[in-house]
């Protein structure tokens, strides 16, 4: 008798659910789909874009692409301490798609400066532009006015 009740709960239990979706797991919403995408270059890079870009893979429409994608990524040391250990480098990415179907090419760039002595470094330009990133970080929301201030303090006093 109580093997049967536990077998009817769990039953219950396991064929019931609360409803939940996740909202992106298939975008249903666009008139394409990727069929195929060829991935050349940066490994790391490309399993991003791989696991972004599979979303879109969807049979059931005619408007099909065949993509393929060319990476590279670079990291270029800009400065080192005097142990040799890097404290600057500049990343650089770039992406090629070509679009088959169309013969599109899109180049997507990216780059930033890594730069572990700002808070070290007297240079006026440096302190102009942590000023306007910690602004920029206010005005967003991310900042909270104390910690604005306390940031702002801090870099103005080094």
């Amino acid at each position: 008798m109580i093997k049967k009740n536990v077998i009817i709960l769990s039953l219950i239990f396991f064929l019931t659910n609360c409803g939940f979706t996740p909202i992106y797991l298939k975008n249903t919403n666009v008139n394409f789909s990727i069929e195929q995408i060829n991935y050349t270059g940066d490994r790391e890079l490309n399993n991003f874009l791989k696991t972004n870009l599979d979303q879109y893979k969807n049979k059931k429409i005619d408007n099909k692409f065949y993509i393929e994608a060319k990476s590279t990524y670079k990291k270029i040391v800009l400065s080192k301490d005097g142990a040799g250990n890097v404290t600057d480098y500049q990343l650089e990415v770039e992406v090629i798609f070509l679009i088959k179907p169309l013969d599109k090419t899109i180049k997507i760039t990216g780059e930033d400066t890594n730069n572990s002595n700002t808070t070290k470094n007297n240079n006026s330009v440096d302190i102009v532009k942590e000023l306007e990133t910690l602004t920029k970080l206010f005005k967003s929301g991310v900042l909270s006015k104390e910690e604005f201030d306390k940031a702002k303090q801090k870099l103005l006093n080094n």
